[in-house]
């Protein structure tokens, strides 16, 4: 049987390595370590490592690059490596440590939008198609040659969270039809095309703001993009709120100045009000932006 070693962290990584288990000898996966997460601040397995013990596949969580390479020589030989959002970048000489190399399923339509955060950076772009791209790794960012791909439209009821896990799962079943014909030389990688290449930067803070959008079609891209984690973020009443879904709705309230329509907040974006159907108040929890009028017992306030 096929032997694989499989790199991912999150949760968008475990329906490939579901997919796999069932059908290869996955003799080793490779995760991050864990991580402080939640109010208590202790450390917390990655979605990964929890459904690699489930399976009862032995797990590995280097810290540096030469702990991985020693980790691989004493669990290879390895037929086959994939990797799905692992965190990491792998260095050359974990390139060639598979007999058939590094397959990577990349959650977009390669060569847009190659790097770290493709699902975020097409939403917030206001991209009304993404996909799922197989490649094999090279040394470079994403510009491996490409064995398959699948377009699919995004939903404008979509965000990040939503889509990531719509394109998860269409990226596990896309990897495992296309491993046989690879492994056989049936398919054979196509080099990417240089023509429309644009990078998925990392969301960093500076992303998160939407005080001073001018333009609602932005606005509700960034909030779309950003949910529901890490959260776009505006200032209510002089507090910082993730803002996780909205939607266009009329004119704007006066400048500067959120108001109640329908039992919900509206705020003045450019020349158009915009509804906050859901959001996050510090501290708080996600709740729906009808709810949390309730709890201000307010007609109105200020916003930015």
């Amino acid at each position: 049987m096929t032997s694989i070693v499989f790199f991912g962290t999150p949760e968008e990584a475990v329906p490939t390595l579901h997919e796999l288990a069932e059908r290869y000898d996955v003799r080793l996966v490779v995760t991050q370590p864990d991580r402080p997460k939640g109010r208590s601040g202790r450390p917390q397995p990655p979605p990964v490592k929890t459904e690699a013990e489930a399976l009862g596949l032995e797990v590995a969580q280097p810290t540096r690059s030469e702990e991985l390479i020693d980790v691989l020589g004493s669990k290879g030989p390895f037929d086959l490596g994939v990797v799905v959002a692992y965190g990491r970048i792998l260095r050359p000489e974990v390139l060639v440590v598979p007999a058939h190399g590094i397959l990577n399923v990349h959650f977009s339509l390669l060569p847009r939008w190659r790097g770290a955060a493709p699902v975020a950076r097409a939403l917030m772009a206001g991209d009304t198609m993404t996909g799922v791209t197989i490649i094999r790794l090279d040394e470079g960012l994403d510009t491996g040659p490409v064995l398959t791909a699948q377009l699919v439209d995004i939903h404008p009821s979509e965000d990040a969270g939503t889509l990531t896990d719509r394109l998860a799962r269409l990226g596990a079943r896309l990897l495992v039809s296309v491993i046989p014909g690879y492994l056989s030389g049936e398919v054979v990688p196509v080099p990417q095309t240089d023509d429309g290449v644009t990078y998925a930067e990392k969301i960093t803070a500076a992303d998160r703001p939407l005080d001073g959008i001018g333009d609602p079609t932005v606005f509700l891209a960034r909030v779309r993009g950003l949910a529901p984690e890490p959260g776009a973020v505006l200032r209510i009443d002089g507090e910082p709120h993730k803002v996780l879904a909205a939607r266009i709705d009329g004119d704007p309230p006066p400048e500067g100045t959120w108001e109640l329509r329908d039992g919900y907040p509206v705020v003045p974006v450019g020349e158009s009000g915009v509804t906050l159907v859901r959001l996050q108040p510090p501290g708080g929890r996600p709740m729906g932006g009808d709810a949390w009028a309730r709890g201000r017992r307010r007609t109105g306030g200020a916003v930015g």
